[in-house]
């Protein structure tokens, strides 16, 4: 059967009115409670011109609220639109033209500085008054059930508007290694990027409690297993190393035999450190997707083919991939290129507001990642092509070195960007999270060199202090780049 958001939302509250839906910061809503409150605030953006189709714009931290935000909006058969809660006014400014959002929830009071007065602010915290019901509302089916944004590759934000509707198959097998009505789900990534916020809302929809983290902790993610027997957890490769960096006897000290499926994914995973976390809890946990938030089409690997196919992403599961070179024309196994993808569906899988897709004739699209298949069928990613570095006139991949240097204990992150020069076009330049005091360029290089050859090492290191991901492994090179160029 084919339900709507809204309506299998109710469907879950009448059914199990008690059972937790959302945990965070020590606050749990449960499922009856994020019916009703979300009935309440969808009333409240009713008032303020929120109507079928609308763009509201979601500036609200990992919590309930941010929920019961979501669950709003699809009651009215809108869009939500995600963005940080610390978005810049500048750019918020920038997304909300783009959407077209007449309310935006949360971000802060300076924020709105950049902002048309017609548009409606809803603040953190804010509960909509006694004047709004939280009876049943019509149903409703959103058109779109998101809308992403993109940008860090480009500098300009575009949406990613969904093309599906808001509409949930009670007939279809569940999604992400979900159970139907059971299961604990623990998202500790920032819920304004795409896959936190997919993982979480498919759990939910599935009947799954959704455990989240205010911000993310590599002992709190532990706890939070333990704590709430968590049989499915979203994590970035940048999370599972700081994770791997605790104590032995903090790391091992936790209970984790509820836990049945790692996912993984939104940046490569450095090979040592996937051996790392299948050494540790089997590789039958350990699942790998790779796609875009466009949603063409998707590799997936588990741990036990990895081992066989050691840095593979998996083979394609749904739509299709292949590898060109420069010309468009396909390439064969072994060889690299850019990864073009198709989707399979008689409808498109998503649709830009703000940009143009890269594409090729017949209906393929690139997201600007580099790649090469084996004879297998199994896909295996390079950089992307913004991201490559032209030195001396060889290509020079930053995920590699950034592999190797994240093996050393010390690193605590780092990103690799290419500087102008001269001579050789461009030099590679290492950005080190590390004291350098513990740590000098000399030991660093010296332990590269061991791992790398010797026209791919770093001519320059410069260390910070400040993480240089953020909780969903994110970075933006462009803007990291164009601040040392200044």
């Amino acid at each position: 059967m084919i339900q709507s958001f809204p309506a299998r939302l109710r469907e879950l509250a009448e059914a199990r009115p008690e059972a937790a839906a959302v945990s965070c910061a020590g606050s749990t809503v449960t499922r009856a409670e994020l019916d009703r409150r979300s009935n309440r605030l969808a009333r409240e953006l009713q008032a303020h011109g929120v109507g079928h189709g609308s763009f509201v714009t979601v500036a609200v931290p990992n919590s309930v609220d941010w929920f019961v935000a979501y669950c709003a909006i699809w009651k009215l058969g809108a869009i939500p639109q995600p963005v940080s809660a610390k978005l810049p006014g500048r750019e918020l400014a920038a997304i909300v033209g783009l959407a077209g959002s007449p309310v935006v929830i949360g971000a802060p009071d300076e924020a709105f500085e950049h902002l048309p007065d017609t548009i409606v602010h809803l603040p953190l915290g804010h509960q909509p008054g006694p004047e709004f019901d939280d009876g049943p509302l019509p149903d409703a089916i959103s058109p779109a059930w998101k809308a992403p944004t993109s940008g860090g590759s480009t500098g300009r934000p575009k949406l990613i508007v969904s093309g599906d509707p808001a509409l949930f198959d009670t007939t279809a097998a569940p999604p992400l290694g979900t159970r139907p009505d059971d299961g604990c789900m623990l998202v500790p990534g920032p819920l304004y990027h795409n896959g936190p916020a997919v993982w979480s809302c498919q759990a939910l929809l599935q009947g799954n409690h959704v455990v989240l983290l205010e911000r993310f902790d590599a002992d709190g993610v532990l706890a939070a297993i333990e704590r709430h027997r968590v049989d499915v957890v979203y994590l970035v490769p940048t999370m599972m190393k700081r994770i791997l960096r605790l104590d032995d006897d903090v790391r091992l000290g936790y209970d984790l035999s509820s836990l049945r499926v790692v996912w993984h994914l939104a940046e490569p995973c450095p090979p040592w450190l996937k051996e790392a976390w299948i050494d540790w809890l089997g590789p039958e946990r350990i699942y790998e997707l790779y796609a875009g938030t466009e949603g063409q089409a998707v590799c997936i690997i588990t741990g036990t083919e990895w081992l066989e196919h050691r840095g593979s992403v998996g083979r394609v599961s749904a739509g299709e991939m292949k590898v060109c070179d420069d010309e468009g024309n396909e390439l064969p196994a072994g060889q690299q290129g850019e990864v073009w993808m198709r989707s399979q569906r008689d409808t498109p899988t998503y649709r830009y507001l703000g940009a143009d897709a890269r594409t090729l004739e017949g209906g393929w699209e690139s997201l600007g990642d580099m790649g090469w298949f084996d004879d297998d069928g199994y896909l295996y990613l390079g950089d992307r092509l913004q991201d490559m570095i032209l030195s001396g006139g060889a290509n020079i991949y930053p995920a590699e070195i950034e592999a190797a240097l994240n093996e050393h204990p010390a690193v605590h992150s780092c990103v690799v960007i290419g500087l102008p020069d001269d001579d050789r076009g461009n030099l590679v330049h290492a950005i080190v999270q590390a004291d350098e005091t513990e740590l000098p360029a000399t030991e660093l290089l010296g332990f590269l060199g061991e791992r790398l050859a010797t026209y791919k090492l770093p001519r320059s290191v410069e260390y910070v202090d400040e993480p240089l991901r953020d909780d969903a492994g994110k970075v933006r090179r462009s803007e990291l780049r164009a601040a040392r160029l200044r």
